[in-house]
């Protein structure tokens, strides 16, 4: 495992003693940047669907954003999301993340599918989408590949306008 106190300590720069004043354990410590970092990821939805924007510049300014948000400490993010347990509290704090996040797209999805009555499984699939391809680059890290970038922009502009192949 790569996740240590000491060794979060070193790279923020302060003593262990002075980690430990804030976070009084390890969990403590996850669970605040998870916290941050599921804050980000909200602010990033909201903003990327904030001005009734063209889908394009949604698409767009959302994979920048979630791009961004991942691209901050991608080996912390990549320890937090595959070697760190959740203890209950974690659990009910990324259920409501979820609750929230799955609203912001639900209500992105709305605003360009203004003819689609299933707006919260276009939000659960568009969310799910989206997140995959965002972690799955930060793990073999291609977060900058340009192509990347531009297929998912055009993977959301497809499935959000309903242009994409129907089955």
């Amino acid at each position: 495992a790569g996740f240590s106190t000491n060794k979060v300590a070193e790279a923020a720069g302060v003593s262990i003693g002075s980690l430990y004043q804030y976070f009084p354990d390890k969990l403590a410590l996850v669970e605040a940047v998870r916290r941050r970092h599921f804050d980000h990821v909200l602010l990033v939805i909201r903003e990327a669907a904030a001005d009734e924007k063209p889908l394009k510049q949604f698409a767009r300014e959302l994979v920048r954003g979630m791009i961004g948000a991942h691209s901050i400490h991608p080996t912390l993010h990549q320890v937090l999301l595959d070697e760190v347990p959740g203890d209950r509290g974690s659990r009910a704090a990324h259920a409501s993340f979820q609750a929230r996040y799955l609203e912001h797209y639900a209500a992105a999805v709305a605003q360009y599918r203004k003819r689609r009555k299933d707006t919260e499984t276009m939000a659960r699939v568009l969310s799910s989408a989206v997140e995959g391809v965002i972690h799955n680059a930060a793990r073999r890290n291609m977060l900058d590949a340009p192509e990347l970038q531009k297929q998912l922009v055009e993977l959301i502009c497809a499935y959000v306008s309903g242009q994409g192949v129907r089955v």
